[in-house]
Parts: C-alpha cells; sequence; structure tokens
C-alpha cells in the first residue's frame, strides 16, 4: 500500500494529485497532436479531458495491484501543471511497477520529465518496495528513451512490430532497473555520496 503525504516537492517541481481547477493545463496538453503521437490516446476533446481529469482525480494512492497513481507535475514559477507522472503497481508477488510521463512540449529539454520521474522512481522503490520498475514506449519516441535512460534504466527488449499502433506497424522498447540499482551514481545528489 502507498499513500504518499503530498505535494512531493523536487528541486523546481511539485507533484500533487490532479484538482478540477487543473482542466485548462490538462486540455493543453492532452488536446496536442504533438503530445499524444507515440500515445494510445488521439487528442482529446474538452469532453474527453474532462472525464480523464474525473478519472486522475481518484489516483493518488495504491492500494491494490492493478492501481495507478497518476499525480499533476506543477513548475511553481509558472503556478502551471506542466505535465502527468504516473506509477503503476503490476505486482504484489514479484514487487513490479510501471512508470509513464507526460510533459507539454513547450516545456521540453529542460529536464522536468527526468526530475517527476525520478520523484516517482524513488515513490515505487522506497514508499511500496518495489524490486523492479519498467518503462514501456514506442520505438520512435526518442526523447521519453533518453529520460528513462538518463535514470538508469537499461532497454531490455525490443519487441518488433509487436502491435498496430495509430494505423501502422510499430515497435516496442521495454526498460526496467531494479531496486539495487537504484538510484543510479548519475541521478545521485552531492548530499547521497
Amino acid at each position: 500500500m502507498l499513500r504518499p503525504d503530498y505535494p512531493l516537492r523536487t528541486a523546481r517541481l511539485l507533484l500533487r494529485p490532479f484538482t478540477l481547477s487543473d482542466f485548462d493545463d490538462l486540455y493543453a496538453i492532452r488536446s496536442r497532436d504533438d503530445v499524444t503521437r507515440y500515445l494510445y490516446a488521439e487528442p482529446e476533446s474538452p469532453e474527453q479531458v474532462q472525464e480523464v481529469l474525473k478519472r486522475k482525480i481518484g489516483e493518488s494512492t495504491l492500494d491494490v495491484v492493478g492501481q495507478t497513481i497518476s499525480l499533476a507535475v506543477v513548475w511553481p514559477q509558472l503556478g502551471r501543471v506542466i505535465g502527468e507522472v504516473h506509477l503503476q503497481w503490476l505486482s504484489d508477488e514479484h514487487q513490479q511497477g510501471e512508470i509513464g510521463f507526460v510533459i507539454n512540449p513547450d516545456h521540453h529539454g529542460s529536464g522536468f520529465a527526468t526530475e517527476a520521474a525520478e520523484a516517482v522512481l524513488s515513490l515505487g522503490f522506497a514508499g511500496l518496495g518495489l524490486h523492479r520498475i519498467i518503462g514501456r514506449l514506442d520505438s520512435r519516441n526518442v526523447g521519453s528513451a533518453r529520460v528513462l535512460e538518463k535514470l538508469g534504466l537499461r532497454r531490455e527488449a525490443h519487441f518488433r512490430h509487436d502491435e498496430i499502433f495509430k494505423g501502422e506497424w510499430s515497435d516496442q522498447f521495454v526498460y526496467a532497473i531494479l531496486a539495487d540499482e537504484w538510484p543510479p551514481e548519475s541521478t545521485r545528489t552531492c548530499a547521497d555520496t
């Protein structure tokens, strides 16, 4: 079971449960073609985002296997939600989880995805006691692959043409990291060494 004490604070970000007031920021992200290119969703209408937001508001704890924590990534400097980060509890017996993240492309290249995902990996390992956390992505999603690699996840699988995705065959990469590999040297602060 995992019930974090919110908000989670990183060097530059706040991670917290979604609220109804996040609609405009979430719509600004989920309505974009360049955001949904490698997601199963298409750009979403206001009504669709409203439904997604209602679901996300309830995703702030992990009480049973299969649940997901979905957190708003807030950049206090702007006072806005610039993305979302997720942790899904995949297996209790095998102590497995999966992370995911989406950052508004207006804020790409600033390390926000890495910073937010690092906090969620720590939640999974230290808070939930997971042994292994994976990240799955379309092989063409170079930016997300780079984030996972910066976090110390290694590519363990390359599934070729494993599904028809948005009308064409696509490849999938699976990255993973183990609890005893976390945190990797590259993400440790001076205080950790």
